[in-house]
């Protein structure tokens, strides 16, 4: 039996489709991550933009393009905030966030071809893995339905991530910790982010932290990722606005001089750290002033990049009920953050050349391989190896080019 098993959205749908698949293959499955000829279709989808939400509808085209006949299994934020939108033909069953529901409604539905259950699968070798040690979300930004759909915070024991990173550097070259608020690690279980770090301080494999709050940044935290063998000193700190008053407006709790505070302490431990952040462009609140406002605190704060994303309105949040602004302001301030977005990526990887990278190759074309380094900089180089000191000479492509070093 064949299974696809595609994935839409964050880093923390991308661990909870890895597990999915390691479940099926456990059940004797031959599972795939891309679009292809099979019996089964699971489709992980995302909520948290109307776009997120379109390409989630737009994958069940796409699956029954390859099969007509297949099953087709949708799970994830999106069919938990609207099942009935994939209550359509070709699709045979739909759940929300509980995957193991859907794993449960497998099980019944082939229990006749599953073979033995306690087979050992071998570790499959591969550049980067996930691990989430958190779920939910207490904050309920006024823009954002993922609280409402992944509820309160809940947190993984200590040692059972502990073991499971073990386990995943036998195997991995970088592990990616996230959670849908990392920051929020722990509260629920009397433990905290610096003291599950401190537990991996002997585990040689590349570490690096997914999205978190800025705030939760301080000298403990620091101090633990910092000894880290091998730590990866990139910072996603989601911003949202660089505008206090738009800051408030969104529930945030911070304002941009604590923001500025936090980016001034992590370049006090690594004055090269990339920071990158996300920032929303035309929240219904947003002025002119307040849009520049934003614009000039990205500027000033040199990040490495930008995630942007227009606003999206989403049904049961508090900003449901304010007015949209008009389409075309909102695509005219997507194109000027665009605009400082390239510039400080340019800026930022200017800054990077002749400074010395390690890389973990993933591709090649053309016999030159590329991949990230520690910093979160796309490499490109000559060499036969997957994991190599390389020192940028030269913008290439989305990166930078350099050579590898003895």
């Amino acid at each position: 039996m064949k299974a696809v098993v595609f994935n839409i959205g964050c880093k923390v749908n991308q661990y909870e489709s890895d597990k999915i698949i390691q479940a099926l293959e456990e059940r004797g499955f031959e599972v795939f991550s891309h679009f292809a000829f099979a019996d089964i279709y699971i489709i992980n989808t995302c909520a948290v933009t109307a776009e997120a939400e379109r390409k989630s509808r737009q994958a069940v085209k796409r699956c029954l393009a390859h099969n007509p006949e297949g099953r087709i299994y949708i799970c994830g934020c999106s069919s938990q905030n609207d099942p009935v939108q994939f209550e359509k033909k070709g699709v045979y069953y739909v759940c929300g966030v509980d995957k193991k529901k859907l794993l449960e409604r497998i099980d019944n539905d082939f229990l006749f071809c599953i073979p033995n259950r306690n087979i050992l699968l071998k570790p499959k070798d591969r550049t980067r893995a996930y691990v989430k040690i958190q779920d939910g979300c207490n904050n309920y930004c006024s823009y954002c339905i993922i609280p409402y759909l992944r509820g309160v915070s809940r947190s993984r024991a200590v040692e059972e991530i502990v073991q499971e990173v073990k386990a995943l550097s036998q195997s991995t070259k970088e592990i990616v910790i996230v959670g849908i608020n990392l920051s929020l690690y722990g509260k629920d279980i009397q433990e905290s982010l610096a003291g599950l770090i401190r537990k991996l301080k002997d585990i040689d494999v590349r570490i690096r932290l997914g999205s978190f709050y800025a705030e939760s940044i301080d000298r403990e935290l620091l101090d633990s990722l910092f000894s880290l063998k091998q730590f990866c000193p990139h910072f996603h700190l989601s911003l949202q606005s660089g505008d206090d008053q738009t800051l408030k407006a969104m529930n945030r709790r911070y304002n941009t001089d604590t923001y500025a505070k936090k980016i001034e302490l992590i370049r006090s431990y690594d004055k090269n750290a990339a920071i990158t952040t996300d920032i929303i462009v035309g929240y219904p609140t947003e002025n002119d002033k307040m849009f520049e406002n934003s614009v000039n605190f990205v500027k000033n704060m040199k990040f490495g990049d930008i995630h942007i994303f227009p606003y999206s309105q989403r049904k049961r949040t508090k900003a449901a009920d304010l007015t949209p602004l008009k389409p075309e302001i909102v695509k005219e301030r997507v194109a000027v953050m665009t605009k400082t977005k390239r510039q400080l990526i340019n800026e930022y990887l200017s800054a990077n050349i002749n400074k010395e990278q390690t890389v973990l190759f993933e591709e090649e074309e053309h016999g030159i391989k590329s991949g990230y380094s520690e910093r979160y900089i796309r490499i490109y180089a000559k060499t036969d190896r997957d994991l190599a000191k390389v020192m940028p000479k030269e913008f290439y492509k989305d990166g930078l080019k350099g050579e590898v070093r003895i």
